[in-house]
């Protein structure tokens, strides 16, 4: 895991870039390192080792005059060694060198061979390729400036202040200047129309483990979130499994306001059943309000249920990082896949239903994946996601589209997720646990974050500021005080109109509260959430 930062084109001050580079050092505190090529482009990186401890120091050289930076980590970087660059001399352990030998053995068509979470890019002279991993675990802009020089960076706070328009790089895509964006990710469920896969449940959960094995290759301390939601507890149990085998102990970490939180109460049941060296982190309203700025400056989003759910996740990134702990397994992505928002039960047919998950996967990198990123790195933590491994996305999503409906379960959201892990012979969870109903995190660490995080806002903003915000901010204009705050915090970091168009508002459909709290799904078993008046959340 790391920062990285291109500057592709000459005349750009070498000392200037590296400052813009060390605006990211939070994402690689152990090592920093700029090259400058022959042609005047610079490459620079901020390191997180995690692999190849001593010599994996980037930017590295291929066999000959390319040089190439990654931010990631390629599973399957070994099986390429041994296989389609066997003939290839390598001059680190590093996962990353792979792919600057796998540009020299086959030009700009190899990222299919990538398995991994990975933002990369190669300088071969005048010539140069950046690419994004499918589902965009990993963070990548790219921008140009008023010479024309492109730019690619980790995190937008690098580039922003640089560039005359900038903009997020899609996910399953690579770029180069012959070809432009050229989409590489090509998954059998993208065409909305291979949701046919019978149900296999023992498939479901082979898959799931395998997800999780490979991820958990790392030379350093590894630990997991969880929340005691079904989707980090199931990564939990696994990976717990797995540590056993070779004789390890687990580190789980939980996060709420205190011991009575919603999901410190789950998170103790399953800690205890899995035997794991549980922490649990609590965090006060006013701690949470105290850090917003920052959260808000890292996450680079003024999207709600990313603010609200950042905070939180922050804190804790920091409280596992202060541990030791440098990977960390999370839960991201199950929801979107199975269909596991309360709303999703209202879907009006089978085939929204199917098209809703898929269109959650492929935004995830504008929410979910970017605040599980952002907030993590911040403090120096890596993390891995499981449910988005892609052999396990081609299972699950094909799967027939009746078996996810909540519908056809009695109104359980994610059943067949988990039916695939109730093993009564040997069971993986608490029953309680494995059939929690969903609880969003930013509720889930207790309701009195969200609605008191709401009063606050509305306390810092004025009428004539929320009536006047539409003028204030024509792009995206928020609708609510807490919309509005969160937007002016983001202004005053980012106030470039491109910096403002690549947020991605969340918003859940087919229910009346646009609201994106679980609470505000009529579903939700502790209702009776009604902090928004307006029809529109910004």
């Amino acid at each position: 895991m790391s920062g990285l930062l291109a500057v592709i084109g000459k005349g750009k001050d070498p000392k200037l870039v590296k400052e813009l580079s060390e605006r990211m050092l939070h994402r690689g505190p152990d090592e920093s390192d700029v090259r400058i090529m022959e042609n005047g482009s610079i490459l620079c990186h901020e390191s997180l080792s995690i692999i190849d401890l001593n010599s994996g120091r980037q930017p590295i050289q291929g066999t000959d005059k390319a040089w190439m930076v990654h931010d990631g980590e390629i599973y399957n970087y070994q099986e390429l060694k041994n296989t389609v660059l066997k003939n290839h001399t390598f001059r680190t352990e590093s996962d990353s060198e792979v792919i600057v030998h796998l540009y020299e053995e086959f030009g700009y068509d190899f990222c299919n061979k990538l398995d991994g979470d990975f933002a990369f890019v190669v300088v071969d002279g005048d010539k140069y390729i950046a690419g994004r991993d499918p589902i965009g675990v990993k963070p990548l802009y790219y921008g140009l400036d008023e010479r024309g020089r492109i730019y690619f960076s980790s995190e937008m706070k690098a580039i922003a202040d640089q560039c005359k328009s900038f903009s997020t790089f899609p996910p399953g895509h690579y770029y180069t200047a012959k070809t432009g964006f050229v989409k590489y990710y090509h998954p059998e469920y993208e065409d909305h129309k291979n949701a046919n896969q019978a149900l296999d449940l023992a498939l479901i959960r082979e898959s799931l483990i395998q997800a999780t094995r490979k991820r958990l290759l790392a030379e350093v301390p590894l630990g997991v979130v969880l929340s005691g939601g079904l989707d980090t507890s199931l990564i939990s149990a696994i990976t717990s499994r797995l540590l056993k085998e070779k004789g390890q102990k687990l580190h789980s970490f939980s996060i709420g306001l205190d011991a009575d939180a919603p999901d410190n109460i789950a998170a103790r049941k399953a800690a205890e059943f899995l035997g794991t060296e549980h922490h649990e982190i609590h965090f006060s309203v006013e701690e949470g309000v105290k850090v917003l700025e920052k959260v808000i400056y890292h996450i680079e989003t003024y999207d709600i249920i990313s603010v609200r759910s950042g905070v939180p996740m922050y804190l804790l990134s920091k409280a596992i990082a202060d541990q030791g702990i440098k990977v960390i397994l999370s839960g991201e992505g199950a929801d979107e896949v199975f269909g596991g928002h309360l709303y999703f039960r209202n879907a009006p047919s089978e085939e929204e239903f199917q098209d809703e998950t898929i269109e959650r996967v492929q935004k995830l990198f504008t929410a979910d994946l970017l605040r599980a990123d952002k907030t993590t790195m911040a403090n120096g933590l890596e993390v891995r996601i499981p449910f988005l491994d892609t052999e396990f996305l081609d299972v699950a999503i094909r799967i027939k589209t009746e078996e996810k409906q909540p519908k056809s379960y009695d109104g359980v959201e994610k059943y067949i997720l988990r039916k695939a892990f109730d093993t009564p012979e040997d069971p993986y969870l608490p029953s309680e646990v494995l059939w929690r109903q969903k609880e969003q995190f930013s509720d889930g660490v207790g309701y009195k974050w969200v609605d008191e995080l709401i009063e606050y806002c509305a306390s810092q903003v004025t009428d004539e500021q929320l009536f006047g915000a539409s003028a204030e901010f024509p792009y995206n204009s928020p609708t609510t005080k807490e919309a509005y705050l969160y937007r002016s915090i983001f202004h005053k970091f980012y106030p470039q109109v491109s910096a403002a168009q690549t947020v991605r508002k969340w918003i859940p459909k087919w229910q009346e509260n646009l609201d994106p709290s679980g609470r505000a799904n009529a579903a939700h078993l502790n209702g009776n959430f009604e902090p928004v008046k307006t029809s529109v959340i910004a």
